[in-house]
């Protein structure tokens, strides 16, 4: 049992409170007892207000299985079925044409078009990978992976054969974002050319920065006719360091590494070493580019992704022993330590503008983004910050918010600074909220079905009604697939083309590569052109993605339990045993994925619905995440700290529960029993 203090009727983890008071609050001058009684004032305001928020939700839920129930079989019909929503508050009127009015933004995300990183607050050095892939070796990313159409690099030292393909590709790339970029290189000028040093020359398109390093000696230099020994792609613009799906944080001292970490890339001195080669290195931020009179930032802008509203957390009690909302405690410690970084703390600004940058994911409709817009006002009082100092990114991933997109906005008008879109937490709430209805299509077929296209274009569309271009983000959501660039690279440049300003990618690699889109696609012209066009309606949006009529075979069923299945433990196995919350997890094809927690919530839910309408028994279910436990041993056979998926470990019975009690859990998310596991495994 972990110490605990007591301040203004709070009982606090006592280490935690050490790093509030000693890290964060002191160094700004802020007095912690003035703190302690403001938050515990916050926490009676708002605590109420988030459960009457997720009482809601259930009644909601309720009042929509109901309806389902009642019309058991029968086709829906969508005008009765959207006045119903309607008449539930589930719908709600859409308000009056606005634009936001979001002030002090960091170019980098309201003038700028890039890649975004996602990364798990708990690895520093993962963290500190991301922070630092603002600028990555296009060199570097054709020579490792298979996005270069080329033979691959033999084993052992430098292939001449793929590296001159390499460079081959490089310059077909120069060539086409940046004509006429030789000349510059030979003393002649270039309308591209944005500043040069010995060795170096910037060049600017599309927004972003493009820098040719040259040395004629170097072993690579030696090979080309201009000398050129790397070019250097401006990457990734922003990053999201996660608090939520991609970490297992389960009590104070989970919460509490994940804080200190933020405060590292916050204030700037966040360092890790490790083990390379016999060779002991240490990793930091990197320093931002001098050219002269111009300054370029060295580092990825960072968001800081909170939890949603559901969550509780143990690493602070209130005074009838029970935990506070994580979400609450997210938002005041996060922007605390932004706060700092917001003062000249730190070695490094992160914000160039003032702002504080979070992300709030998991909210269903307007009524929560005003709660969280009403918080954040809270938040800032407490911290003595102007007033939308803290910025918000609203993730459109739960069925009530894309339906309520524009009022969902609106809530948020003046502090939103982000929107995106999430196929797997979207398609686990698309299921859950009609689990009554039927049984759903193949987890496959849910991505050519109406209620996709409709939601990935409403998405931009709203977004562009509301103003967002040119001063905040539309985004689309992650390639899963780390190895597998060259699809990568034909796949994602639909991104950009569907009027996307940041899309999300699984490595700094990947977002080098994903950078040479945004030179391809000139992403505001084509938010210009589709600002003139109309959002798709309801009716699509709305059509729940049921497989009437279908009679899968028996291999069929067996076929998709397996893949459910297989997915869930592959995931599982490594949260609760590892506390591990994002990872490369081989899929049922032994393909590498980055999998985080919404992998379980899609996978649980469509193995929940086919038992709930029978189309599968749970003898069924067993079988197949018995046999996939199996595989899943296999696959991390190498793993010398691995624990098997025997029926009595606790991993194995999570799993189980994530879908025999799939239907009761909350909007079907999947924290409640993860963390009552981790929990016990990391008792025992």
């Amino acid at each position: 049992m972990r110490d605990r203090v007591e301040k203004s009727g709070l009982q606090v983890d006592a280490a935690l409170a050490a790093f509030i008071e000693g890290e964060v609050l002191a160094p700004q001058g802020k007095d912690s007892a003035a703190f302690w009684a403001g938050f515990a004032a916050l926490l009676a305001k708002f605590g109420p207000v988030n459960r009457t928020l997720l009482a809601k939700r259930d009644a909601l839920q309720a009042q929509i299985d109901a309806w389902h129930t009642e019309r058991a079989g029968e086709p829906i019909d969508q005008a009765a079925y959207q006045a119903f929503l309607t008449e539930i508050g589930y719908l709600v009127p859409e308000p009056a044409p606005f634009a936001i009015g979001t002030v002090n933004v960091d170019p980098e995300i309201a003038t700028m078009a890039g890649p975004q990183l996602v990364v798990p607050m708990l690895n520093a050095r993962f963290l500190l990978n991301a922070a630092n892939a603002r600028w990555g070796s296009l060199y570097d990313a054709l020579y490792g992976t298979d996005a270069l159409d080329a033979a691959p690099a033999l084993p052992g030292g430098y292939d001449q054969v793929r590296g001159a393909a390499v460079i081959a590709a490089a310059r077909a790339f120069l060539d086409s974002a940046i004509p006429g970029w030789e000349a510059a290189l030979t003393g002649g000028t270039s309308e591209h050319l944005v500043a040069q040093k010995p060795g170096a020359f910037l060049f600017g398109h599309n927004g972003l920065h493009i820098e040719v390093q040259v040395d004629p000696a170097s072993p690579v230099g030696r090979t080309d006719p201009l000398g050129i020994k790397d070019v250097v792609l401006e990457s990734a613009l922003t990053t999201i360091c996660d608090l939520e799906d991609s970490i297992a944080a389960v009590d104070a001292e989970d919460k509490l590494a994940a804080y200190r970490n933020w405060l590292g890339v916050i204030r700037g001195d966040l360092t890790e070493s490790f083990d390379k080669g016999g060779k002991t290195l240490t990793r930091s931020l990197n320093p931002d580019r001098v050219w002269g009179d111009l300054t370029l930032p060295g580092r990825s802008l960072l968001f800081v992704r909170n939890v949603g509203h559901l969550m509780t957390n143990p690493a602070i009690l209130l005074a009838d022993g029970s935990e506070i909302p994580e979400g609450i405690m997210d938002a005041v410690v996060t922007s605390a330590i932004g706060a700092l970084g917001l003062a000249g703390l730190g070695s490094h600004a992160n914000s160039r503008t003032g702002s504080v940058y979070i992300v709030k994911p998991k909210m269903h409709g307007p009524e929560e983004c005003g709660f969280t817009n009403d918080l954040f006002d809270g938040v800032e009082d407490l911290l003595g910050l102007p007033r939308h100092t803290v910025k918000v990114g609203v993730m459109d991933e739960e069925r009530r918010t894309s339906a309520n997109l524009a009022a969902c906005i609106h809530a948020v008008r003046d502090r939103i600074v982000f929107i995106n879109t999430g196929f797997l937490d979207r398609t686990g709430d698309e299921m859950h909220t009609s689990m009554r209805a039927g049984a759903m299509l193949r987890k496959g077929a849910m991505k050519s079905t109406p209620w996709i296209a409709a939601y990935e274009a409403r998405n931009v569309q709203i977004g562009l009604a509301c103003g967002l271009s040119g001063k905040a983000q539309i985004g689309k959501g992650m390639w899963a697939a780390p190895d597998m660039m060259a699809e990568m690279m034909v796949q994602k440049i639909g991104h950009p083309k569907a009027g996307a300003n940041t899309a999300w990618v699984p490595s700094p690699t990947a977002a080098t590569l994903h950078a040479m889109h945004y030179h391809q696609v000139d992403v505001f012209a084509v938010q210009r052109e589709l600002a003139l066009r109309p959002a798709p309606g309801l009716n699509d949006l709305l059509t729940v993605p049921l497989a009437r009529g279908v009679n899968w075979s028996e291999a069929e069923v067996r076929e998709e339990l397996d893949n459910n299945a297989q997915g869930l433990l592959g995931y599982v196995v490594r949260w609760i045993d590892a506390g591990v919350g994002c990872s490369k997890v081989p899929d049922i094809n032994d393909v590498g994925l980055m999998e985080d927690r919404a992998t379980l919530r899609i996978s649980s839910q469509h193995m929940a619905n086919w038992l709930l309408h029978g189309v599968c028994s749970e003898a069924q279910v067993m079988d197949a995440l018995t046999r996939m436990a199996a595989k899943v041993d296999a696959q991390n056979a190498s793993d010398a700290g691995y624990e098997k998926l025997t029926p009595d470990s606790l991993a194995f019975q999570a799993a189980c529960e994530l879908v025999f009690k799939g239907v009761e859990q909350p909007s079907g998310y999947t924290e409640p029993l993860l963390h009552a596991w981790r929990r016990r495994k990391k008792a025992s």
